[in-house]
This record gives structure tokens, sequence and C-alpha cells, in this order.
């Protein structure tokens, strides 16, 4: 069964920091490529144990990724 989840992206210093947003599950690497990678090997573990059932629970979260202005002095 494939699902399909959200991932974000940020670069922390001399890392990238790959956030699942739906599970909240997060992973690192030194590239993009290697973050995501490790997401979804982080992914794989959190859903192992998982029935079918609470899988697609997790992948049927809407996520929404928008802007927000904020003023600053």
């Amino acid at each position: 069964m494939t699902l399909r989840f959200t991932s974000i992206i940020t670069q922390e210093e001399k890392w990238y920091v790959a956030r699942c947003a739906e599970t909240g599950v997060v992973s690192q690497g030194k590239t993009i490529e290697e973050a995501q990678k490790n997401l979804k090997e982080a992914m794989e573990l959190f859903l192992e144990d998982m029935q079918p059932k609470t899988m697609r629970r997790f992948s049927r979260r809407a996520s929404f990724i928008t802007s927000l202005d904020v003023e600053h002095a």
C-alpha cells in the first residue's frame, strides 16, 4: 500500500530538517535529498507496526502550506 504524506524541508545551519506534516515525524540530512530519504526511512519505521486502518487515517489528514504576514517594528 502506498500512502502519500506532506514533507516540509527547512535548512537549519548546516543541516536540512525534514518534517512530516501529518505525523510530526522528523529527520535530517546534509542535503535535501538525504533529509528526504532519511524521513522516508523514519516514516517506514513509524508505520511499521501500525494497523492499515490507522495508517490510512494519517494519510487522509489535509495539510495546508501557506504564507503568513507578520508586522515587525
